[in-house]
C-alpha cells in the first residue's frame, strides 16, 4: 500500500487491486478510515474529529490528484505524492 501523503501524524495511502468507488485509506495513530474521493466522505472507520476534519479539506483540496493517483494503483503503476496540509 502506496502511501501518498503524510501531515500532522495522518499517513495517507491507497492500495493496488482496489474495489470501488474511488477511495484511499488514512491512519492516525492506531486508528483508521476510509475516505471516498469523489465525495470526500468517510465510507468506514473513523479518526479522532480534530485530524478527521484536516483529512477531509485535504481531500477536497486534492481531489483531482487522488484521482489520477486511484487511476494509477487501478493500472498497478507507480503513485506520485500529494503535497502534505500545511
Amino acid at each position: 500500500m502506496p502511501t501518498i501523503c503524510m501531515f500532522r501524524g495522518i499517513k495517507i495511502y491507497i492500495n493496488w487491486r482496489e474495489h470501488q468507488p474511488p477511495h484511499f485509506h488514512a491512519k492516525y495513530g492506531g486508528d483508521e478510515v476510509v475516505v471516498g474521493i469523489n465525495d470526500a466522505e468517510v465510507i468506514e472507520g473513523g479518526i479522532p474529529s480534530k485530524q478527521l476534519k484536516m483529512l477531509l479539506g485535504w481531500t477536497v483540496l486534492h481531489q483531482d490528484e487522488l484521482m489520477e493517483n486511484w487511476k494509477l494503483a487501478e493500472q498497478k503503476q507507480e503513485l506520485f505524492p500529494i503535497e502534505p496540509l500545511k
